[in-house]
């Protein structure tokens, strides 16, 4: 009897499994989404600084037409270190307001101000620096003058008020805000505010001398 063969079948090859994904480091995500954070914080920030600048901006250009009417509004309020605490010509009872090393325009009520807007840099500025000093000097102890320095290096600016020999005190406006406020285009611009704290004139500009002396002028006899 013959013996029956069988043909032993192959098994199947079995087929590799693909390999498995390699494991996403577990920092990315948070990176991501931090810096998806980060963007969204910038663009909310722009915006938001945007509509500051419009908002400010908007009652500067309000203010201004105010001036030009006559209406006499009340100048607006900041609060800026002092850079040039010299205030011989200041009146007396003013000096005070230096103490604490900042100024407030609420501080120098009582007595006509000039704000004159500056910068190291300006051309117009160095011109009439020595009108602005002599000024100062000729209505000592009756008007206070007070220089704002803006878009400027604090060095850069004690050079200028050294080297013209301001002796009235300078505050200095980093941020811009108060240049924006008052609706400044540009330096120097010059204010002058009676002893209730009104703006009475305003001066776009070098400033003359005639045009400085009739506005303190009006600013000494305003509230009169």
């Amino acid at each position: 009897m013959a013996e029956e063969v069988t043909e032993a079948v192959p098994a199947e090859s079995e087929s590799p499994e693909p390999p498995a994904p390699a494991a996403e480091p577990r920092r990315t995500r948070p990176l991501m989404r931090l810096l998806q954070a980060a963007s969204v914080l910038l663009v909310v920030g722009l915006l938001a600084l945007l509509v500051w600048k419009v908002v400010v901006g908007g009652r500067g250009s309000h203010l201004v037409s105010q001036i030009r009417d006559n209406k006499k509004p009340i100048a607006p309020a900041f609060l800026l270190p002092v850079i040039w605490p010299h205030a011989s010509t200041w009146p007396l009872d003013l000096r005070e307001a230096l103490a604490d090393g900042k100024i407030n325009p609420v501080e120098l009520r009582g007595h006509p101000v000039i704000i004159n807007f500056w910068a190291s840099w300006c051309i117009p500025c160095r011109a009439e620096a020595p009108r602005l000093a002599a000024s100062a000097r000729a209505h000592a102890g009756r008007v206070a003058f007070l220089g704002i320095d803006v878009q400027d290096f604090t060095g850069d600016a004690r050079r200028f008020l050294r080297k013209y020999g301001v002796d009235y005190v300078s505050v200095r406006d980093g941020g811009g805000s108060t240049y924006d406020g008052y609706g400044l285009t540009a330096v120097p611009e010059t204010y002058y505010i009676d002893s209730l704290g009104r703006i009475v004139a305003h001066s776009i500009g070098q400033v003359s001398r005639s045009e400085l002396e009739d506005g303190i002028r009006l600013a000494s006899r305003s509230a009169k």
